[in-house]
């Protein structure tokens, strides 16, 4: 970036990816002028604001949260957090939303971000242009528009753009024969707020994500009778009382009815859908060649660059992760890149890269929509990321404890929340149980 002067960074969405490449950008300020972040609603927080009302506000824009009333962590706050930045010790290991949402108004007091983001902002088109003076002779036109009047327009320029959007907020629908015939209420999770509708109802509920599981227990709280309809190998560990497994639904039949893949049938009050996200960009200019088709976006090298426009980022697309430490590397990651740290391979490079790593994926049996699924993989993505930065990498015990929480939520997940954690030092920490007794930590596979 030398002799380019400081770059100007736009960052699309002020939720917890948002607001961390935020932080990462204003501590570099010999490298960068502050961010400008643009974010839809009147909140930061993202996926985090609690929202009663499901639909679309007054205003006629469509309410973005996915977040449940009564929702808690499903990994303990001693790994969900940003790494500079830990909750608060007096907090148990799992948290209710609402303290997530406070961490992260907290994260913005600590880090000075609050007059670096423009609320109730839509943020229209993101077209690229070239223009020899800037890095990598491209820059940015970010056009925005009042959230609720979208005449008002303004046409920025910036170096970079960090797309920062999330994707919790556009239901997922699998196309299933004969849907339309279902005669009860069909919902996505995305609308579920409470179990107290459901009291005494019949459900099928459609998938066996982290969810999914969660929404069957709340269900069974007030004696719904559920059928978590699923894929996966059989859940082996005690369900909740008036929860019974069965294969994925095949198709509905003409009176309505659901028919499993095993055959065997039901004719459920309630077919609820915890099947997912769609990612959609819909501000991109087609011309960059972003695409998403099969739950894959593509091409992005190291799962973030399209190496065609390589000052455009998009952070957080991967799933089954630890998102906020995710975040953290991918945005330390992209620091070293504009920095010039990290000098970039070439176009041709990089678009290797992602054929062979894509490659190496499918050949060990993985489905192009499970690609950005990284799980287990997430800590090797990025320790190769802090290498490739020259950064420092996550804790050691951070790999560690968030795989055993996984062994108890897998072993037992009527009770796993009621553990509380302890990190002991760099590599080391401790698990205990309600009783304050302290738990032997599982076996894990090398990872």
């Amino acid at each position: 970036m030398s002799g380019l002067g400081k770059l100007r960074v736009a960052v699309i969405g002020a939720g917890a990816a948002g607001l961390c490449a935020a932080r990462h950008i204003l501590a570099r300020q010999d490298l960068f002028t502050p961010p400008v972040v643009y974010e839809l609603t009147k909140y930061v927080g993202g996926t985090w604001v609690y929202e009663d009302r499901v639909g679309h506000y007054d205003n006629g824009l469509p309410i973005h949260s996915s977040m449940y009333r009564d929702l808690r962590t499903n990994i303990p706050k001693e790994v969900m957090s940003f790494p500079d930045f830990p909750f608060a010790a007096h907090l148990p290991s799992f948290v209710h939303h609402t303290e997530v949402r406070k961490y992260l108004e907290q994260y913005c007091d600590h880090f000075r971000l609050w007059d670096h983001i423009r609320f109730g902002t839509m943020v229209d088109t993101v077209n690229p242009v070239k223009e020899e003076s800037r890095w990598k002779g491209l820059a940015w036109d970010v056009t925005t528009s009042d959230g609720v009047d979208r005449s008002l327009s303004i046409k920025e320029r910036f170096d970079a753009v960090m797309v920062c959007n999330g994707h919790f907020y556009d239901p997922y629908i699998p196309a299933i024969p004969g849907l339309e015939k279902f005669k009860g209420m069909l919902m996505h999770s995305h609308d579920y707020r409470s179990a107290e509708p459901f009291e005494g109802k019949s459900v099928v509920l459609l998938g066996a994500g982290l969810s999914g599981l969660d929404i069957s227990m709340e269900l069974s709280s007030v004696n719904a009778k559920v059928i978590l309809s699923h894929g996966q190998q059989p859940l082996t560990c005690p369900l909740p009382p008036g929860v019974e497994q069965a294969p994925p639904v095949a198709r509905v039949l003409d009176d309505g009815t659901l028919e499993f893949k095993d055959g065997n049938q039901a004719m459920p009050e309630v077919f609820l859908f915890c099947t997912g996200y769609n990612f959609t960009f819909p501000f991109l200019n087609k011309e960059v060649g972003v695409q998403v088709k099969d739950h894959l976006v593509f091409p992005l090298y190291k799962f973030l660059i399209p190496p065609a426009y390589p000052s455009l980022f998009i952070v957080g697309i991967c799933r089954a992760i630890c998102p906020f430490p995710h975040f953290h590397v991918q945005s330390q990651f992209i620091m070293s890149v504009l920095e010039g740290s990290f000098p970039l391979p070439s176009r041709e490079e990089m678009e290797k890269d992602i054929e062979l790593d894509i490659a190496a994926r499918r050949a060990r049996g993985i489905a192009t929509r499970h690609i950005l699924k990284l799980d287990s993989e997430q800590w090797a993505y990025n320790d190769h990321l802090a290498q490739l930065g020259g950064f420092e990498p996550l804790p050691r015990y951070w790999s560690n404890l968030y795989e055993s929480n996984k062994v108890f939520r897998a072993r037992d997940m009527l009770n796993y929340k009621t553990h509380n954690y302890a990190v002991l030092n760099e590599t080391d920490w401790m698990v205990q149980n309600l009783q304050g007794q302290q738990l032997p930590k599982p076996q894990l596979k090398h990872m």
